[in-house]
């Protein structure tokens, strides 16, 4: 790289930078990766990277977080546009059972199927495959407990499909009613 080009590269905003290398990278990257490809520390990675979430809200584009990696994805909106402009098919939708069973892994994770199956009442072996091939869910693991079953956990697809950036962004969990005056019998 000559002189001139260097220069040019050092004067670019942080934020353009970790744009580009995300825009190359065909998988979510670590921020510790940005952070060492930067020659900067992690905090300013973090603040480039919502300089960066802030500049594409009026934008198609979404920086997409998850389990400590980021990615450029399209916007959740568009959605139907991208599919209509790349003829696909619409996004699969999702049996209620399905959906129970995939609230629970996101609230939980990561979470083992005997603890979906007692959460739910059921056995959820059928739900488990279908949300693992959909992509939606992955194994994270196993318990150290016995017969170390595996643990599971969401996927950066999860996210991208019910439009969110980070799975702190789900919805706080509602507590039922008799819970919340059962709490407040104990407190009082």
């Amino acid at each position: 790289m000559s002189n001139l080009e260097k220069t040019f590269v050092d004067e670019l905003p942080l934020a353009a930078k970790i744009e580009a290398m995300l825009f190359v990278s065909s998988e979510p990257v670590a921020i510790s990766q940005l952070a060492t490809a930067l020659d900067v520390s992690t905090s300013v990675v973090e603040r480039g990277l919502k300089e960066l979430d802030a500049s594409y809200l009026p934008r198609g584009l979404r920086v997409q977080r998850n389990a400590g990696r980021v990615q450029l994805t399209t916007a959740p909106d568009l959605a139907p546009l991208v599919e209509k402009f790349l003829g696909l098919e619409a996004v699969s939708h999702l049996s209620r059972a399905a959906l129970e069973t995939l609230a629970i892994i996101a609230y939980q994770q990561p979470v083992t199927r005997p603890q979906v199956d007692a959460i739910r009442g059921v056995n959820s072996d059928a739900m488990m495959k279908g949300l693992l091939s959909k992509g939606l869910v992955m194994e994270s693991g196993r318990t150290e407990g016995p017969g170390r079953p595996i643990l599971y956990s969401t996927t950066p697809e999860f996210l991208q499909h019910f439009g969110l950036s980070s799975i702190a962004e789900l919805p706080p969990l509602a507590i039922a009613e008799d819970e919340r005056k059962h709490d407040e019998l104990l407190k009082g």
